[in-house]
This record gives structure tokens, sequence and C-alpha cells, in this order.
């Protein structure tokens, strides 16, 4: 089969590579349908995360048919039509009891393109199979449910959970790329008074408007000063940091009110500086997080309900033998305007 494979900080092909094969009884083999490309697989390509091999075939956002399953799997069967999360759980660890399957310590946690091969080939391997994919109804397309295997979640559960977004709140998204326009859309299911998106493009501002934002505006146009001219100069109850810079974590802690909440989804590679000297005395709470997927139950039933449309996040379509291709436009939103990017057969 043909997959997608690292080769090291810059280096990525579209090549022949070995069939995927049942090593646990837990496991299941799928045939790929659909699959996207995360922010997350370019942070890896930066070299952002060392824990990355060259060889390893990226991904952990995709849509399936099962193929196989180990002895150990009993929820699934061939033909299944599933969502595979960007999460797998084995189940039985502390964490995973607690629903804290981000942190599994069990060998699942987010591993798929990570520490084992991904999904951004024709066939993958998915552990834990049983807890680690969902069965999709007919009535969910390939393209919508790709978006609830990691973008859907993390923002929701990372960005407006953890921000612990509440109704009347003046919300502020530094970052409408998708994970941002995620967060947009999803803190809305809370009914902010404002949800202000800031970013540098000026495409992404108009898509975060299209999402729901109520205001928008760029790094370079005082955002700090509008902010407290639309909450009397006290600032934003909460602050989402959807970039993973320095710049864009330093600025969520100026903009955020005291006794607001900063909750961190980017992924970061570089350290940013805490400014403890101004926090300390302002009672701001600082969340950062994995997600766990705990959420995604919850959104696919508001995707078959229609209480959730995320039909405008996919921007660009592509047939797998243009893979490379995807990579080049999804890594180039001011020049393509590309949020998602959607890969199938």
């Amino acid at each position: 089969m043909k997959a997608l494979v690292y080769g090291g900080p810059g280096q990525r092909t579209w090549t022949e590579v070995g069939d995927p094969k049942i090593i646990d009884p837990r496991d299941a083999i799928i045939k790929v349908d659909a699959v996207t490309i995360c922010g997350t697989d370019l942070h890896i390509l930066k070299g952002d995360v060392p824990e990355v091999a060259p060889g390893r075939i990226l991904g952990h956002e995709a849509v399936g048919t099962v193929v196989e399953t180990g002895g150990g799997v009993s929820g699934l069967r061939e033909g299944d039509r599933v969502l595979a999360s960007c999460i797998s759980a084995c189940g039985t660890c502390r964490f995973c009891r607690e629903g804290h399957y981000g942190q599994c310590r069990n060998g699942g946690g987010w591993i798929l393109g990570h520490t084992v091969d991904g999904v951004q080939a024709e066939y993958a391997r998915l552990p834990f199979a049983d807890l680690s994919t969902y069965r999709l109804p007919e009535s969910i397309g390939d393209e919508a449910a790709v978006m609830l295997a990691d973008i859907l979640p993390t923002s929701y559960e990372v960005g407006v959970l953890n921000g612990a977004v509440r109704p009347g709140d003046t919300v502020v998204v530094v970052g409408a790329g998708p994970i941002g326009l995620a967060a947009v859309l999803t803190a809305q299911l809370y009914s902010p008074s404002a949800i202000i998106a800031i970013d540098k493009a000026a495409a992404r501002l108009e898509a975060a408007r299209a999402f729901g934002a109520t205001v928008t505006t760029t790094p370079d146009d005082s955002p700090l000063a509008m902010i407290r001219e639309l909450t009397g100069g006290l600032g934003a109850d909460v602050a989402i940091e959807a970039v993973g810079v320095p710049e864009s974590f330093e600025l969520c802690t100026t903009l955020v009110r005291p006794g607001g909440r900063v909750a961190n989804i980017g992924v970061h590679g570089k350290p940013a500086t805490l400014h403890l000297e101004d926090l300390w005395i302002r009672n701001v709470t600082i969340t950062t997080g994995l997600v766990d997927t705990f959420s995604t139950p919850a959104l696919l039933s508001m995707l078959a309900a229609g209480r959730l449309d995320v039909s405008a996040m996919v921007t660009h379509r592509f047939a797998f033998e243009e893979f490379m291709t995807a990579y080049d436009v999804f890594a180039d939103p001011a020049g393509t305007g590309a949020l998602k990017v959607v890969v199938s057969r």
C-alpha cells in the first residue's frame, strides 16, 4: 500500500510501505476512506515533536471501513464504517477509568502518527479498536465525520470546557485556523455574549465571522484596547490560545480579565514567557491539555441531529495520489485559503 511517511524535519513522501497487520488481539485494520491533515502534522514536520521518528506514517484523523479485527475485539465487525479517534484508550488504566484517555498509561493516548504508524495511508491499524473507534450512521458523511476525529473534540474540551465558558462571557480566540474556528463554533453552545477572533490573515478572519465570531481583529490592531472597550475595561472572561507560538500565548495572558481563564490548545515547540510578575495578583487560571475525546459521542449526536454544522471547515479536496499536493496547500493557508483539506478514495 501507499502512505505518507515522515523522513525527518521538513521531509515527507507518499510512498510504498508494507500493509498493516494485527499485532494485538484488540487491534482492527481499516481501509481508509477519508483522512485529513492536522496542524500537529505540520508541527511534526517542523521538528517540534521529536518523539516522532523518521519512517513513521503520519496522521491521526480518519474515517474508514473495518476489514479485519483481532480476536479481542467484540464491538466491531468487517464492513463497519467507523470514525478513527485521534486518541487510543486501553480502558483499564487509572486515567482511562477517569475518562482522561489522552493520558492512557497502557500504550494509548495520542499514538497514531506519533509513536505508532498513523492513518494517512490506504490502510491503517487501530490499537484498542473497541474504545478508539465510533461506528457511524449513514446520515453522517465522511467529510463531516472526520472533523470529529480531532479538531472538534480538541477545541471543545481543551478550549471551551477547560476555559469554563459560561453564558454571557466574553470569549477571545487567538488564532482562526481550523482549531480556532472549531473553538468559535463550539463556544456558541454556551451562549457567550461576544466571541472575538484574532488572526493575521484576512481570509481567516472572514471565516471566523462566518463561523459565528461577533468581532474580528488582527494582533497589530490594538486588540487589548478594543477588548477592554467592549468589556468596560475588564478584559475577556476566557482567552483561548489556538496557534502554538509564544506570541499568541503571551497575548492571551494580556487580554484576560482578573479572575479570567486562559485555555491553551496550541502545540508549542518553543518556550513561552509566563509573566507571573503581572499574573500572580490577578487570579488568572491557565489550563493546558491534550484532548481526551470523551465528548466525541455527544458531538456525533449533535452532528447527526443537525445541531452542529461543520461543512464549511473543508475547503479543499484531494485524491490519495495527490497527498503531497494536499500538504502543500494545507501548509500555505495565506496563499491558498485552506482551512481543512480532505484526502479520500
